[in-house]
């Protein structure tokens, strides 16, 4: 009887050694660090980089959405940010310039979503330009639901007194510098659940210089800011019982003839990559190359967000933390018959099931009305049956499995 005595008092605490996360409170910080392509993130010195991919992950990726078809997004800054704010490309979050000339609030920002998820939850900005907070993520906007940012620090570039602008953009160094700071402060003192980092100082070299010393240096002088703010997170971590999840990226990468400019689909302006403290990234983050638009499932995945279905069927990204079923949805619509193919990642044996759409209301924020086609298994990788009594110039294609939710379109 002493025995079975001493088992049941010892069984929770065996419990929690096995599951030592499980109680922890959750933290995110995403950092975008403008303007620098995977290949020369591999030239300059980044120590702090090299440190944390070595605990974590570090992998090439992609901006830019899929150039040959309806999701062909610019490889310019603002628009880079917007792809990872929603989760989605330019063709729904409706952001082609630098202008943010009308936004579509219809695609809710991973803010605006936490916030709907966790309404006494807190939201940081961090940024070296202002409109970040104003427009991307609509602060206090009527289209965004009037969304509070908690903390944030910006509009620095508007103060020529503290930060009298010269040409050669020292400037903007310094405001990274006091961004940074005040970010990794704020992450000490206050820890918002999720801050969001913007660093520009790396964008402006590269078009002032190009390729060569001055970019390499500016990279260098990035890498130390992304540190401090790395190392705030792990004062953090190694302090209190949070879990904190640490994503760096960039929003384009450059042109191929000098490096100093982007905005087109060449394969360098394309080139990007992710930086993680994860060392538990799937199979996908491993062995494909993701796109930004992965970043904001990620997030959500890492915070056990469960996300609406409909808000799910919108995403142009997936997780890199949990394993994914399948990616590269593409179907098409010849006579009465559609034919979808797609790319079985992980559990093949699964059964994925295939759904359509006619109507697009998700632009408007309203909900779609999808008809089942049908269940097919993951490994088959291609699906086809007749779809007569649908018959409309525009289509949304949805496949889903336990664990991913990937969509298409068809416009005729």
């Amino acid at each position: 009887m002493k025995l079975l005595y001493y088992t049941f008092l010892l069984f929770p605490f065996i419990l929690f050694a096995q599951n030592p996360d499980s109680n922890r409170s959750k933290k995110v910080v995403f950092i975008i660090v403008d303007g620098i392509s995977y290949d020369q993130l591999q030239t300059a010195s980044t120590p702090n980089i090299d440190r944390i991919s070595k605990a974590g992950n570090l992998t090439e990726a992609y901006v830019g959405g899929i150039a040959e078809d309806y999701r062909k997004t610019p490889t310019i800054s603002a628009v880079g940010y917007n792809s990872l704010l929603t989760g989605t490309w330019a063709n729904k979050h409706n952001v082609y310039g630098n202008s943010i000339k009308k936004p579509n609030y219809s695609y809710p920002s991973i803010f605006r979503l936490y916030k709907d998820y966790n309404p006494k939850g807190t939201i940081g900005v961090f940024s070296s330009w202002l409109d970040n907070r104003t427009k991307l993520v609509g602060d206090g906007l009527d289209a965004t639901d009037r969304i509070r940012v908690d903390y944030s620090y910006d509009g620095l570039e508007y103060d020529s007194i503290n930060y009298p602008h010269d040409k050669y953009r020292n400037f903007m160094k310094l405001i990274d510098v006091h961004v940074a700071k005040e970010a990794s402060k704020t992450i000490l003192e206050k820890a918002p659940d999720i801050s969001w980092v913007y660093l520009e100082y790396s964008d402006d070299i590269g078009h002032g210089y190009g390729d060569g010393p001055y970019f390499n240096a500016a990279v260098t002088f990035e890498d130390g800011l992304i540190g401090q703010i790395y190392d705030a997170v792990a004062q953090r971590q190694k302090n209190t019982n949070e879990d904190w999840l640490f994503v760096v990226t960039t929003d384009h990468g450059r042109s191929a003839k000098d490096g100093k400019h982007h905005g087109g689909q060449s394969a360098r302006e394309r080139s990007t990559w992710i930086l993680t403290n994860k060392n538990n990234t799937n199979s996908y983050f491993k062995n494909e190359t993701p796109a930004i638009v992965d970043i904001y499932p990620t997030i959500t995945d890492f915070l056990e967000i469960n996300v609406p279905k409909n808000i799910k069927r919108e995403l142009d990204g997936v997780s890199l933390l949990k394993p994914i079923s399948a990616v590269n949805l593409s179907a098409k619509i010849k006579k009465d018959t559609i034919s979808v193919t797609w790319k079985a990642l992980e559990n093949q044996q699964e059964k994925a099931k295939i759904y359509i759409s006619t109507t697009n209301l998700a632009a408007t924020k309203g909900t779609d009305s999808y008809t089942y086609l049908g269940e097919v298994e993951l490994a088959k990788e291609s699906y086809k049956t007749a779809i007569k009594g649908i018959e409309s110039n525009f289509y949304k294609v949805v496949l889903e499995t336990k664990t991913t939710t990937l969509n298409y379109w068809i416009n005729k």
